[in-house]
């Protein structure tokens, strides 16, 4: 992330303004050999480019070839455009990435049966400030209780308005539909998406050798196909799908603490492509870029390998202390302790800050340790709107216990700290 596709390392400015001539006692023959090799490199670099000049455009047209385009989800929200929020900091981006459970598809079946329809059991909202200095990835939950709009489904006919579970409408109207519901729960426009299946997702894990995480306890989960013993372990393409997608054998069972893992595992890929020569290696470069390209159903804006290149781009900067997960405000539905809900005040003030582009604070504890404090203060799961206030008053951190000011008029209010973590933080911290 921190590093352009194009080769640039992300840590250039440390040579800014740097005389690039002969150090200190250096000879006058010393740079003319220097200069000589400098010029023979650029000869040999250029031939190697122009005699592999047909390759490297096939191999664009590939990967171009590969990414496929969502043109009907496109058509469907140019039809509402009129009722979709309005951006309001030029330059601010808010990508919707969308992970489907679908068992169609070669690779898919053996997740179980394909009943012809499939929800988006990952859906994360990115937003890219203005500035591109930070990074903010947000889990909704698939069980979070939402107002979906009327949507068209694949049939041609058309659903009912309804409140429902959040994951419901990329069942009722795909893309479109869960794009229509996010922005009317949100406020928030969704400039671009993405959808990555299961296949998709394990390519591109293998792609990048692997990925280290820690487990701090044992795995054992036949429905998500995963066995793994606790400690530091580099999990492949099909043993990162079993950690992500493993729910009832882990922790309480909740899609919170999926949520969890699921964040903390997209922290360790950011890290890992970082810490390696990935973007800078083009054998290891092309397997990345032909995994991802294949996997991904985009927005026409970003369809290519223009698209992505721009948006990767625009992301090499972003520190990894900055780049920041968590999950919206949400505990147990008051009607159905199987179904979520959000917490207000602390979601409503997280919405307009992405919508605003306001700075977004994480507490980087670690999940176990959220939940056990939070257990102990009764807060989300079983809290009740009275206990909620306490903990977030609106005028202290959120989290931080502050009681409030005798004139709250006459001090500042900090920016409320939302539960979550960083990619800069170790799996085994």
């Amino acid at each position: 992330m921190s590093e352009d596709v194009g080769g640039h390392s992300g840590g250039g400015d440390s040579g800014a303004g740097a005389p690039y001539g002969p150090g200190a006692g250096a000879s006058a023959s010393g740079v003319g050999r220097r200069r000589r090799w400098a010029r023979y490199c650029a000869v040999g670099v250029a031939v190697l480019v122009l005699g592999a000049g047909g390759l490297g455009w096939a191999a664009y047209q590939k990967l171009n070839g590969n990414i496929t385009t969502d043109t009907d989800a496109a058509a469907e929200l140019a039809r509402y455009d009129k009722e979709r929020p309005t951006p309001l900091v030029h330059d601010a981006q808010n990508i919707l990435l969308l992970g489907s459970d679908t068992r169609a598809g070669q690779g898919n079946r053996k997740y179980g049966r394909d009943p012809g329809t499939e929800r988006s059991d990952t859906t994360i909202l990115l937003h890219l400030a203005a500035d591109r200095r930070s990074a903010t990835a947000v889990s909704i939950p698939r069980d979070l209780m939402v107002d979906i709009p009327s949507c068209r489904k694949p049939d041609g006919s058309r659903t009912q308005a309804q409140f429902a579970q959040f994951n419901w409408a990329f069942e009722f109207g795909g893309t479109a539909c869960t794009i229509r519901t996010v922005e009317k729960l949100t406020d928030i426009r969704v400039d671009h998406h993405m959808v990555v299946d299961f296949a998709g997702f394990k390519d591109m894990v293998d792609a990048v050798d692997g990925v280290q995480v820690c487990l701090r306890a044992p795995i054992d989960d036949s429905d998500a196909h995963v066995k793994l013993a606790p400690g530091l372990r580099t999990l492949n393409g099909e043993q990162a799908l079993g950690f992500v997608r493993a729910r009832k054998s882990l922790g309480n069972g909740s899609d919170t603490d999926r949520m969890d893992r699921q964040q903390e595992f997209l922290g360790a890929l950011v890290n890992k492509v970082q810490s390696n020569d990935v973007l800078l290696n083009p054998t290891k470069l092309y397997p990345v870029l032909d995994a991802a390209t294949s996997s991904l159903t985009t927005d026409p804006g970003l369809a290519s390998l223009r698209g992505l290149y721009e948006l990767v781009r625009g992301m090499r900067n972003i520190p990894t202390e900055r780049v920041q997960f968590l999950t919206v405000p949400r505990r147990s539905y008051a009607y159905d302790v199987n179904r979520d809900e959000l917490v207000e005040p602390a979601a409503k003030e997280l919405f307009a800050r992405l919508r605003t582009d306001a700075p977004v604070t994480v507490d980087p504890r670690q999940p176990a340790e959220q939940a056990r404090q939070e257990a102990s203060e009764g807060a989300y799961e079983e809290g009740g709107e009275e206990e909620y206030e306490e903990e977030y008053d609106g005028g202290g951190e959120y989290g931080s216990g502050d009681e409030k000011p005798d004139d709250p008029s006459e001090t500042p209010s900090p920016a409320p700290t939302f539960r979550g973590n960083t990619a800069a933080r170790s799996t085994c911290e």
